[in-house]
């Protein structure tokens, strides 16, 4: 038999989503993979309800429904601050996961260098692999992970064509200072490096902190990306609404990528969503309070029970440090396993995250839950010392 593809060896299957599977297996609590366990906005579920009957049912136009880019531009616009013309500058994705991946597919070629932030979400460094690009890391340095100015530009003079950012950060639940996103966007126009931006944590900040979309600063709109989608705004995880904001020479291209990558996003879920886009204001300061609700619960228990963590400033994870409940020697993967079966719990070994060495006895915890849920995983951690004893 002929060799199989080689980059399969350059990357494992996601950690996260394994746990997921680990976590079902022994009825655990799955603080693993970052999804609601509590139901999205009740009108966008009416009206499912009612295109479940009427359609529609068959392919979308492939760059996404007509009525569903004209709401999201007009919300996308409504926060970034400009007038976005859904026919040329919006695409709809099969997640953001896909408006990543057409996204680097559209700006580099093989070989190029794309700039991430460590940690990072796993996906990305899986995602520059399939384009045949090299990661370039530059870490952010707990508890308030801040990089290193002058570790970045050296970053940026390799010749990376492109700098890739989660903001609001997963893992870690940085938001960029307007400081630090003017100071990486002068690198930008610099070095000529496009700004590859992953938002979908965009409406869950914790005050004082404020979200700073980097399209909006001066000179960016020409060379930035922005990619989101309806999954945490909405708690629609798995309706895979992604999307990606460009301007039209660059969103020309992600379009190429789109159109023959997934063809199009599932007809009855744009039509569905298109009432969530058109919620008021007071939907998105509900939504966060909300967030700051749970992050509160969490947060204080974790205190409590006296587990070391670094509080975050967006998105709704925590790293946790559970080296002090770790066995002499054991890895972060198999920790992670073992607490899943003996307290009940699952989460993320943080070695999906980092790629600085050395790193072992970090996870990731998530807290996007009822506060049932919560409380309940609360209590199964409260003796977590003698079950993983």
């Amino acid at each position: 038999m002929q060799e199989l593809s080689r980059k399969n060896k350059l990357f494992t299957d996601s950690v996260i989503r394994r746990m997921t599977r680990i976590a079902i297996a022994n009825n655990a609590i799955n603080l693993a993979q970052g999804f609601p366990d509590f139901d999205p906005p009740k009108a966008m579920l009416d009206r499912l309800e009612e295109i479940s009957h009427i359609g529609p049912h068959q392919y979308p136009i492939t760059m996404g429904a007509p009525n569903f880019r004209q709401a999201l531009a007009k919300k996308c616009g409504r926060f970034m601050g400009r007038t976005i013309d859904p026919e040329t500058e919006v695409v709809v994705t099969i997640g953001s996961t896909e408006a990543m991946v057409d996204t680097i597919f559209a700006l580099t070629n093989p070989g190029d260098k794309i700039i991430m932030f460590s940690p990072y979400f796993e996906n990305y460094r899986a995602q520059a692999i399939f384009a045949d690009c090299e990661p370039v890391f530059v870490p952010l340095n707990p508890p308030e992970f801040n990089f290193d100015p002058a570790v970045l530009e050296d970053a940026f003079k390799q010749g990376a064509k492109a700098i890739l950012i989660c903001n609001p950060s997963n893992p870690s639940g940085k938001v960029f200072t307007e400081e630090e996103l003017k100071f990486i966007a002068d690198l930008c126009i610099k070095y000529d490096t496009y700004a590859i931006m992953d938002e979908v944590y965009e409406h869950i900040v914790y005050a004082p902190h404020k979200h700073i979309y980097m399209n909006s600063l001066p000179g960016m709109w020409e060379r930035t990306v922005s990619c989101s989608s309806l999954s945490k705004t909405y708690s629609v995880t798995g309706w895979r609404l992604g999307y990606a904001v460009a301007p039209q020479n660059l969103m020309d291209r992600i379009k190429q990528y789109h159109d023959f990558n997934t063809v199009g996003a599932p007809s009855p879920l744009m039509e569905a969503a298109v009432v969530g886009l058109e919620m008021p204001d007071s939907y998105y300061e509900e939504f966060g309070a909300h967030y700051a609700h749970m992050k509160q619960i969490f947060t204080d228990g974790l205190k409590s029970i006296g587990i070391p963590f670094t509080d975050p400033q967006g998105a709704y994870f925590v790293l946790a440090n559970i080296g002090p409940y770790m066995k002499p020697g054991q890895s972060d993967v198999d920790f992670c396993v073992e607490m899943t079966e003996k307290v009940g719990v699952a989460c993320v070994p943080g070695t999906s995250f980092f790629n600085e060495a050395g790193i072992n006895n970090i996870v990731r915890v998530h807290f996007a839950k009822k506060d049932e849920t919560l409380y309940e995983a609360l209590n199964r951690l409260s003796d977590i010392k003698k079950k993983m004893a």
